[in-house]
């Protein structure tokens, strides 16, 4: 099992740390739109929504599609991976209601990973906390299912306030 925290200082973007090394960044242009740009030391990834009504989400590695996301009729998120020209596929879920959690489940159902989000009031900004399974930590591109299912959880997080609002 490993941990990972995911601190943003602003609105718009995200520093994620495993052990107070940084692994990388998602950065929103602007908070109320899908397109992100991920950044880790080596690499720059774009997530952008794709067709006319942008329901299916796209993480690129240049031209070539590395996954894509999208939300279920449940309220699930469906995230199909193509690294290395493998498709698999993966289930972003909320759970919770007073203690907050989501979870990434592989085909099987097998939690992966929980977030928890933390909300500082001082800053008006969220936090993660994320646990891993010895499984997940194996994944050659954990980094870049953890990057989108941060991306996932802000959108959620993002839905439940516009609701409240």
């Amino acid at each position: 099992m490993a941990e990972y925290y995911a601190k943003s200082n602003d609105s718009l973007s995200f520093e994620l740390n495993k052990d107070d090394q940084l692994i990388g960044k998602l950065i929103y242009k602007n908070w109320f739109r899908f397109n992100a740009e991920i950044e880790t030391s080596n690499h720059f990834y774009l997530i952008e929504p794709k067709g006319f009504w942008g329901t299916t989400i796209e993480l690129k590695d240049q031209d070539k599609v590395l996954l894509k996301f999208r939300m279920n009729w449940n309220g699930e998120i469906v995230i199909q991976t193509y690294f290395d020209g493998v498709k698999d596929s993966f289930a972003f879920k909320h759970r919770g209601i007073f203690k907050e959690a989501f979870v990434l489940t592989d085909q099987e159902g097998i939690d992966l990973f929980v977030i928890k989000p933390h909300l500082k009031l001082s800053s008006m900004n969220y936090e993660y906390h994320i646990a891993t399974s010895d499984s997940f930590e194996g994944f050659s591109n954990k980094d870049l299912l953890l990057f989108t299912s941060l991306h996932c959880a802000n959108y959620y997080m993002s839905m439940m306030v516009a609701a409240i609002v």
